[in-house]
């Protein structure tokens, strides 16, 4: 292994490390939370997620399971924790995308493209994992399922998505124009 290619796995471990860091930090401090039971909506809770998809999948997958751990170590409810975890398949499923697709954001279709069909997949996994603990009676019913579960949790996650990535996508942008960090995406060079 070249000297180069130690130093660019070293600094994805570090920039790993501080996202996943991020990521539990948010969610604990965050003054702007809606708590619409069974949802919780926390602004920015996954922008380490989405700059860690930025990166690489692997960065990606460590920074997710690190945050989800980080749930369970803060001592979040049961539905909190699993949430978070199916989050996984977006975050995988995306960070492949950009990966094998790096100009992704480089173009407003191809990137609303992106932001909806893993917003979508987001929100459903999520929708189902909740619908597990609804029907298993530890969700209020009184509202029923198309409400609380589709409504609230898949059409509420889908939306806190797209706010997240926006929110992501403004910050990754100017840093990694700054700092030489390894990454999947590739930014055109604005014109003046």
């Amino acid at each position: 292994m070249t000297r180069a290619m130690s130093m660019s796995r070293l600094q994805k471990l570090v920039i790993a490390a501080l996202l996943c860091a991020i990521g539990i930090l948010i969610p604990v401090i965050s003054p702007i939370k809606i708590t619409l039971d069974p949802m919780s909506f926390t602004l920015g809770s996954h922008v380490a997620i989405f700059v860690a998809m930025f990166v690489s999948p692997a960065v990606a997958l460590c920074v997710e399971l690190g945050t989800t751990v980080g749930f369970v170590l803060a001592g979040f409810p049961p539905a909190v924790v699993l949430r978070a975890l199916v989050q996984v398949f977006f975050v995988v499923i995306g960070a492949y995308w950009l990966q094998k697709k790096p100009d992704t954001l480089n173009h407003w279709g191809s990137m609303s493209l992106f932001v909806l069909a893993t917003g979508l997949l987001h929100g459903a996994a999520e929708a189902l994992i909740s619908t597990w603990f609804y029907f298993g009676g530890s969700i209020d019913q009184s509202k029923g399922f198309f409400e609380t579960i589709i409504l609230l949790v898949g059409v509420g996650t889908l939306a806190h998505h797209i706010v997240d990535f926006v929110i992501s996508y403004i910050i990754w942008r100017p840093v990694c124009r700054i700092i030489k960090i390894p990454t999947s995406v590739h930014f055109r060079k604005e014109q003046k």
